[in-house]
This record gives C-alpha cells, sequence and structure tokens, in this order.
C-alpha cells in the first residue's frame, strides 16, 4: 500500500468527490485527516466513518473554510493536502458571501495553513472546467481546449456565471499564493461529474442527471464536458504520488450536449420517460474537444460515459432519488 505511514488532509471530506478520495486514499494505507464543516453531524459523516479503514485511519477535524487558522490543526503533521471544500450552488442569495468568499478566501486560509506546516510537501487543489473554457475564444467541434485555457473573470461576471468566477478566481489565488510561498501545487480540473455517490445528499452534477427523470419537460440547449467520480479520485492520487505531477491537469472523458446525454440514457433505459425537446428554438450550443494528453500520461484511464451515466441511475434508484 503506497500511503502506509503517511498521513494526508482532505478538505470538504464529506462531499462527492472528496468521499470518493477519502475511500481510496484509506484502502491505500494513508491516514486520513477530514476537514468538515459539520464533523459532529452524524448524517453527514456516516458514510465516511464506515469506509474500510476508516476505524484505524480516518480522523475528523472541524474546520471552516472562511475562519482563518481553522484548517491547522487538521493539516498539522501531514505529507499532503487535497483542498477539495469549495462551495457547488447556483442558487443562492448574495454571490459574494454565497460563493466568491467561501471560494477564494477559503482556498487561501488553507493554503496558509500549508505554508505554516513544514511536513507538507504537495497541495492538490480541485479546480473545475469552469476555470478554463469561460471566455469569447470560440468553441467548435475542431477547437481542442487544454491546461493553457484559462476563464476570462471579466466575461463571467457579464455573464453572471458566479460559480465559473469563484473557480476561476480560486485557481488563480492558489497559483499566486503557492509561487509567492514555495508551495508545491497541482491542479485538477474535472469536467462535470458523474457516477455513483457515497453521501447521502444529491449533489448538483448527479441532479442533472435525475431531474431528467422527475421532470422530464425539456433538455437544456447546453454542452458540458462530462468525466467519472472514480476517476477523478484517482487523478487527484496521482496528482501526489506521481513525482513528475506538476502543474494544471484537465480531466474530461467526453464533451457532449443535453440531447447526446438524453440519447445515451434512452439507449440504457429504452422505458424512461425523457425529455425529447430542446428548452429553446436556438441552434444547438456547439460541442468542442478537451485535450487527454497530459492526464493520461499521469495514469489515467477514462471510465466511459455511458457507463457513467448507468452507474449514476442505478445509484440514484438506490438511494431512493429516482423510480423507473
Amino acid at each position: 500500500m503506497s500511503g502506509e505511514g503517511k498521513v494526508v488532509c482532505v478538505t470538504g471530506a464529506s462531499g462527492y468527490i472528496a468521499s470518493w478520495l477519502v475511500k481510496f486514499l484509506l484502502l491505500r494505507g494513508y491516514t486520513v485527516h477530514a476537514a468538515l464543516r459539520s464533523p459532529n453531524e452524524a448524517r453527514k459523516t456516516k458514510h465516511l466513518r464506515e469506509l474500510e479503514g476508516a476505524k484505524e485511519r480516518l480522523k475528523l477535524f472541524k474546520a471552516d473554510l472562511l475562519e482563518e487558522g481553522s484548517f491547522d490543526a487538521p493539516i498539522f503533521g501531514c505529507h499532503a493536502v487535497f483542498h477539495t471544500a469549495s462551495p457547488v450552488i447556483f442558487n443562492f442569495h448574495d454571490p459574494q458571501t454565497d460563493v466568491l468568499d467561501p471560494a477564494i478566501k477559503g482556498t487561501l486560509n488553507v493554503l496558509t495553513s500549508c505554508s505554516k506546516t513544514p511536513s507538507v510537501t504537495r497541495v492538490i487543489l480541485t479546480s473545475s472546467i469552469a476555470a478554463v473554457v469561460q471566455s469569447d475564444r470560440p468553441r467548435a467541434p475542431h477547437v481542442v481546449v487544454d491546461e493553457t485555457w484559462f476563464s476570462d473573470p471579466d466575461f463571467c461576471k457579464n455573464k453572471a456565471k458566479w460559480y465559473e468566477l469563484s473557480k476561476t478566481l480560486a485557481e488563480e489565488a492558489a497559483w499566486k499564493f503557492a509561487k509567492e510561498n514555495n508551495i508545491e501545487l497541482v491542479s485538477i480540473i474535472p469536467g462535470r461529474v458523474l457516477g455513483p455517490m457515497l453521501q447521502p445528499t444529491l449533489n448538483e452534477s448527479v441532479a442533472t442527471i435525475s431531474n431528467f427523470i422527475n421532470e422530464p419537460k425539456t433538455y437544456a440547449n447546453a454542452t458540458f464536458s462530462w468525466v467519472d467520480v472514480k476517476d477523478v479520485a484517482i487523478a487527484h492520487i496521482l496528482a501526489l504520488e506521481v513525482p513528475s505531477a506538476q502543474g494544471r491537469y484537465c480531466l474530461v472523458d467526453t464533451v457532449a450536449h443535453m440531447s447526446q446525454i438524453v440519447e445515451m440514457l434512452r439507449q440504457l433505459y429504452p422505458t424512461l420517460t425523457l425529455p425529447n425537446k430542446c428548452a429553446d428554438d436556438k441552434p444547438l450550443e456547439p460541442t468542442y474537444q478537451i485535450s487527454k494528453e497530459k492526464s493520461q500520461g499521469l495514469g489515467i484511464e477514462y471510465t466511459p460515459t455511458k457507463v457513467s451515466l448507468r452507474e449514476t441511475i442505478e445509484n440514484l434508484m438506490e438511494k431512493g432519488f429516482i423510480s423507473l
């Protein structure tokens, strides 16, 4: 087990990606410090406490993104830190308070704690493809997006894309702080994440799929990049364990319009009642490509999106979020 004897911290450990990350870290022998806003809420941590190896090597810590110094304790003595905690919400009252501050200030608070902890050798940041593709740069089927692309904050502001802005500014702040404080940083940049949930609550990306079934009227005229949650978790671990890992890594199996996702679901589950028309009459938002070269060099083998969709549906049924 490659992690035996090593201690790592995972922020936002009860989240969708983070839960799988904790699971795989424990299976590899790591001791995991799980930093959580509410570690004493049994319902939110039960799935973590029941993981294989959790009794021996999982420790829960209270930490808040907006509280300076609250990550000092969970990060103390750690070999590496996985910073996954950031609000993934699209319905909110105040974008600054609810989305931007937790993402940006939270990232800086975590990195500040890392800078005070000599044992930390590498920090792995969970970013998002939202920090890559939101700009005026044209996207079309022949366009290949790669890790050199960055979203434009002004573009995000003008379009009121607050989540996208939060991920863009948080990653920018992280790179600046890491450079100034000599922190070895690697950024993992997943597309929209699919696959089974370990946590009990429905998260935003999986809700996209459940909404097709629970409210089958129309599908959005939108194109997204898609990736499996287990692939994302494994990429985080490889970003730590592969000595040559550096910079940014886009993680996307495929780029597909929502109409294509609906068609995949229809092929998998022919009896499902699914939307058969787009929400508007405009030309369909174009697809594009995202380079896999760098992520595959890290060792990622992608789960096909159709497999991820099937596992998502089965998991949603098992948890009672949908019925077929």
